[in-house]
């Protein structure tokens, strides 16, 4: 069984998607456990281009091939997840910041999360201070993670913190940063965590949650 495994792992590392797609039906009905081809087929395929990617052996179009690889393989195993299949270590609520547009980093990171193991509520691009802090109430996630591409619009990551903490929810969700022009010390500054790519937005989240 675990031939099939390391063939689903590979080809995940390697973005084909359509022999994803045919491996994970073949161990469906072979009788592979759901939570086996979840975690050693697709998540590890996904961890290893991770690592590489963290290495600068692939680069951003490599991962999103293979996020793609793995989603397909997930759209087929979903109708079959029983609870305990997946556990989910933890939600986040992610958004690029108001008046800014740009969208591929934060999928990246998104993608990558997914693949370790969070749930993902992706509000998109351009969300203002008041939108972020309506989610945080209605989705009451562990982390919350922002983007900003333009350094005109990583005042709204400040502002939205500052719209957290008028809100009283502060405290109750920790709150991660990204993108081109935002610094460590921005981030100190706003009282956010810093991460500079996907692999170390993984690693951050996990730390944040303890894990």
């Amino acid at each position: 069984m675990s031939k099939i495994l390391e063939q689903i792992s590979e080809n995940v590392l390697e973005g084909q998607t359509k022999k994803v797609v045919e491996l994970v039906e073949q161990a469906i009905n072979e009788g592979c456990p759901v939570k086996d081809i979840i975690n050693e087929g697709l998540i590890a395929g996904m961890n290893e281009v991770g690592e590489l990617f963290k290495e600068g052996e692939v680069f951003v179009p490599e991962v999103l091939i293979s996020a793609k690889a793995m989603n397909a393989g997930m759209e087929l195993l979903k109708p079959l997840i029983q609870d305990g299949d997946v556990k989910k270590i933890g939600r986040i609520v992610m958004a690029t910041v108001k008046g800014d547009l740009h969208d591929i980093g934060k999928k990246l990171v998104g993608m990558m999360m997914e693949g370790a193991g969070y749930e993902i509520i992706d509000l998109g691009v351009d969300i203002p201070p008041e939108k972020i802090v309506e989610a945080i109430k209605e989705y009451n996630p562990d982390l919350l993670g922002m983007s900003a591409m333009l350094t005109t619009t990583m005042v709204s990551m400040k502002d939205t913190i500052e719209t957290l903490k008028e809100s009283g929810l502060y405290e109750k969700v920790k709150v991660m940063v990204g993108g081109a022009p935002v610094t460590p010390n921005y981030a100190e500054e706003i009282g956010a965590h810093y991460s500079g790519d996907a692999t170390a937005a993984v690693e951050l989240a996990n730390n944040l949650m303890g894990i």
